[in-house]
């Protein structure tokens, strides 16, 4: 796949071709929006050459697969070669459901229905949207340059197909919590008790709502309302063959920039407000996050346990925090964000640096291995909630999103059910009915694009 050629195209919004193949298996897509700098590019893919779906009781070893379907990384120089160009030219993209942890350190976690641990695919072309100049690049890699050229224009064709019109409507007929509010708050509450007796310093307890879209209403649907009413830099979309992943996720997890000296970058958020309902109660509301000792400590916390994963695959030195504790505002809530970076050691690849930080930090809690059994006590198998939706190049670059504000949806006789989570990280201060708020505030978006 060392050959590359791309084509540039006029603008098309992505989630408008998307739908019109969105219902493929392994229609794959990377949407970015909200306008910040890590809003740039979207990526569309389809038809992988080759994929890869590992069970929760497959023995192997799910990042040697990852490297061995990748192949070795381009040597420095032979990387994304058009100047301007995306970071993400052609490589693996797919999903890592939460229980892939159990790889890392085993746990014996319980799966979630028939999600595989991991579920990704070789794409050789792709559509890559360029927010910022307004146009469309399609691009293709194959072994020489006509094999390349021919996928450019294949992809580039995926900008002539017609899609569906936008659904209107209730996507949902039914938005439900199985279990009352007062369980999550005992819930909470337990997790308090429990980092007071000194077992764990934090965990990320999370709610449950489920229910089934109207006749009709597919997946891509909610992506598409979703990404136009509350776009977000990190969401995402996968099509399996009866599943789907939906994620309007704010969240990046880790991302390495390919090259002689990779860098490493992750931005864990920890600390919500929901926005004012008007200027004056949005400013204050952004600075009491700003200015709230719990929500700083809990922020810190997970800012020293992803330092620690990323000093994993990192040289002695190289890990820092440019960013820390800063407020990043999204169409429903604010976040308090921050940003740990380093540089990979010579001779390891993405696939090692997802090994030594899978699950996210920020979704699970310190020590990150306990908090992972305090959870799995309290809740039912994650699938891909709190997993990652990934992308890897060919050159060696990689980055992926926590999939938080993320629907699960399995296809059945009567049409698409669905689950969706949110959660709030437990410190030893936290108050139950706080925290329970800060999740119906985190999951007001998804309830508002399925049930308005």
């Amino acid at each position: 796949m060392r050959c590359v050629a791309i084509i540039e195209r006029p603008w098309r919004a992505p989630d408008e071709v998307l739908a019109a193949f969105a219902e493929e298996p392994w229609a794959c897509a990377f949407l970015s929006g909200g306008g910040s700098a890590r809003a740039r590019w979207s990526y569309l893919l389809r038809q992988p050459v080759q994929t890869l779906a590992l069970a929760g009781d497959d023995p192997a070893d799910a990042f040697e697969a990852l490297e061995a379907l990748l192949g070795e990384p381009l040597p420095a120089g032979d990387g994304p070669p058009f100047q301007g160009g995306p970071p993400f030219q052609g490589g693996l993209a797919g999903l890592a459901c939460y229980e892939l942890g159990d790889r890392v350190e085993p746990l014996a976690l319980a799966r979630r229905g028939q999600w595989p641990d991991l579920a990704v695919g070789l794409y050789p072309a792709l559509l890559a949207f360029d927010h910022e100049q307004g146009r469309v690049l399609a691009i293709g890699r194959g072994g020489d340059a006509g094999e390349a050229r021919a996928r450019a224009e294949d992809a580039a064709g995926w900008l002539d197909l017609a899609a569906p019109t936008r659904r209107e409507g209730p996507l949902a007929v039914s938005f439900e919590a199985p279990l009352p509010a007062q369980a999550y708050e005992e819930a909470v509450a337990e997790v308090v008790g429990r980092i007071e007796a000194g077992e764990i310093f934090q965990a990320n307890i999370a709610r449950i709502w489920h229910g089934r879209l109207a006749q009709g209403a597919a997946p891509v649907d909610l992506l598409r309302r979703l990404t136009g009413d509350s776009p977000a830099p990190f969401a995402a979309y996968l099509r399996l063959e009866d599943r789907a992943v939906v994620s309007n996720s704010p969240e990046r997890f880790v991302t390495v920039a390919g090259g002689a000296a990779p860098v490493v970058e992750t931005r864990p958020i920890k600390g919500t407000r929901p926005r004012g309902r008007d200027a004056a109660e949005d400013t204050a509301l952004a600075a009491e996050l700003l200015a709230s000792d719990k929500d700083r400590a809990e922020n810190l916390m997970i800012v020293d346990l992803m330092r620690n994963d990323l000093a994993r695959v990192c040289p002695a030195g190289s890990v820092a925090v440019p960013e820390l504790f800063k407020v990043e505002s999204f169409a429903n809530v604010h976040h308090l964000v921050s940003t740990v970076t380093g540089r990979l050691a010579p001779g390891l690849t993405a696939a090692d640096l997802l090994r030594a930080a899978f699950p996210p930090g920020s979704v699970t809690g310190a020590p990150k291995v306990q908090a992972m059994k305090v959870i799995a006590g309290l809740e039912p198998p994650r699938g891909p909630y709190c997993g990652a939706m990934f992308w890897a190049g060919f050159d060696g670059g990689f980055d992926s999103n926590v999939l938080i504000r993320t629907v699960a949806l399995t296809q059945q006789g009567d049409g698409w059910r669905f689950e969706a989570r949110a959660g709030a990280g437990i410190v030893a201060d936290s108050d139950p009915h706080a925290e329970r708020l800060e999740t119906e505030a985190k999951i007001a978006a998804l309830k508002r694009a399925l049930t308005s």
